[in-house]
């Protein structure tokens, strides 16, 4: 078994660690207004649960050398909202399309090819391709890591306030997720598929 001291070796290395250990991971597929009212859209893996009561989801945005925000972090900063998507086989490559670097006046979901629909009780719309979309009001961004002045991230927390689920996918207040055909991250380039599911009951 090895030992490894993060302090040890470069940031890059220790990036490598954890993307290659922590898998497979959800992607969060975000939209964010900009304060021109641009759409933007980008994934993200660094994406969990907070908690049900209230529902809050997580999606932690790394920033550009030099501390510089993203411009997710720094739409959903300003709008105070934002809309997380859940990533499935349908539209996994307009999602990667989003990744590309643009510049903020750019519409990342234009570019893509993907349709804009409206949301109920946020003003950022959400992409209409999801199966699954959660409008976010934003709890909290936090700057994280980093250096004094440069912070390597900003983690934010935002209370859904609407679910949106494609009806094929509920069942008796529940997700199927085999019929959902989530994706996920793995380390580098690499993708995975739900694969093989199985059940352990929990002790009493």
């Amino acid at each position: 078994m090895l030992s490894i001291d993060p302090s040890s070796q470069s940031v890059q290395d220790n990036y490598k660690l954890l993307i290659g250990s922590i898998v497979p991971r959800p992607i969060a597929f975000v939209t964010s207004l900009t304060s021109e009212g641009v759409l933007n859209a980008a994934p993200f893996s660094f994406f969990n649960i907070v908690t049900a009561n209230p529902p809050m989801v997580a999606v932690s945005v790394q920033r550009k050398p030099g501390g510089v925000q993203k411009d997710t972090a720094r739409n959903a900063a300003a709008c105070g909202e934002f809309v997380v998507h859940i990533s499935d086989e349908s539209y996994i490559e307009a999602i990667n399309a989003t990744a590309a670097n643009v510049p903020p006046e750019e519409s990342e979901v234009a570019l893509a090819g993907l349709t804009a629909i409206a949301s109920e009780h946020i003003r950022v719309p959400g992409v209409a391709e999801a199966r699954i979309r959660m409008e976010c009001v934003l709890e909290q961004s936090l700057p994280l890591g980093g250096t004094e002045g440069a912070p390597a991230c900003d983690l934010l927390i935002g209370r859904v306030v609407r679910f949106h689920v494609d009806e094929a996918l509920y069942e008796n207040g529940r997700i199927n997720a085999e019929a959902l055909k989530p994706v996920s991250r793995l380390a580098g380039s690499d993708y995975a598929k739900l694969g093989d599911q199985f059940s352990i009951e929990r002790p009493v």
